[in-house]
């Protein structure tokens, strides 16, 4: 039984991205905690073997195979939250690729796609859950950012790092714009979290690991499973006076001047 502070029983959840990494992790922590939940993610098998253990969490879940960078996609899928949930209490803005290019070489459509996966995207998932929590009176959005919106990256992730500035630039905005109305919207700024992508780039370039774990003084790469204390927090009532927040999940690594030395 969880604790009522963070109880969720009775709240519909939509999680974007939940088919691996930590869209499934947070779809997965809020069904511990009572949630039901629709989940989508461009991987259909993937999402359907989130959905089914959830459902062996005890909890309904439905699986949907939806590209939500896509306007149609997006209004769809709320169409079908509406008859088989008919409310909408959480949304989880997770789902979104980049595309990496040096940026004397990247096209201009190559950065439109990464504002259509990352941005655009996530602005009609937030506008479709938000009208639907104003008129319910309450709501708690979440988009997953990037450290990649306050500081630089290098290594080609020009528009990648565009694309997540303007994520906590809309954060900042809807929460002041719906907050009066019951809804909040927060996000989280993740560093190098463990995932298939990631793990590629750091088997082609062994360097690499070493070099963001000189950057992170917790003295590891994050996991998935990371994210899922404060999926529970931020769409609980435990976070009720929380808005416009964007929090780091980096194991220190924002905290860390560039000359700095991680403490023995």
């Amino acid at each position: 039984m969880p604790d009522p502070l963070f109880d969720l029983t009775g709240r519909v959840a939509l999680v974007s991205g939940a088919a691996s990494g930590m869209g499934r992790a947070m779809s997965l922590a809020l069904a511990r905690h009572g949630a039901d939940l629709m989940l989508a993610d461009l991987n259909g098998e993937g999402v359907k073997q989130t959905a089914e253990q959830i459902v062996g969490l005890g909890r309904r879940a439905v699986a949907v195979t939806a590209d939500v960078s896509q306007p149609e996609a997006i209004r769809d899928l709320f169409t079908r939250l509406d008859k088989v949930f008919g409310q909408i209490d959480f949304l989880a803005n997770v789902a979104g690729e980049a595309i990496m290019a040096s940026p004397l070489e990247i096209t201009g459509e190559q950065v439109q796609t990464v504002f259509e996966n990352l941005v655009f995207g996530r602005f009609l998932m937030c506008q479709e859950a938000g009208r639907r929590m104003i008129a319910a009176g309450r709501g708690s959005i979440v988009n997953i950012g990037s450290l990649a919106s306050t500081s630089a990256l290098g290594r080609g992730h020009i528009a990648y790092s565009m694309a997540m500035g303007a994520v906590v630039q809309m954060t900042r905005e809807l929460s002041t714009e719906w907050a009066g109305r019951g809804v909040r919207v927060n996000a989280i700024l993740p560093a190098q979290v463990v995932n298939p992508s990631l793990e590629k780039r750091m088997a082609a370039d062994p360097a690499m690991k070493e070099k963001w774990l000189s950057g992170i003084p917790r003295g590891r790469m994050g996991q998935p499973e990371d994210i899922q204390g404060l999926a529970v927090l931020l769409a609980s009532d435990a976070s009720s006076w929380i808005t416009g927040t964007l929090i780091p999940m980096d194991g220190g690594n924002l905290a860390m001047n560039a000359g700095g030395t991680i403490g023995k």
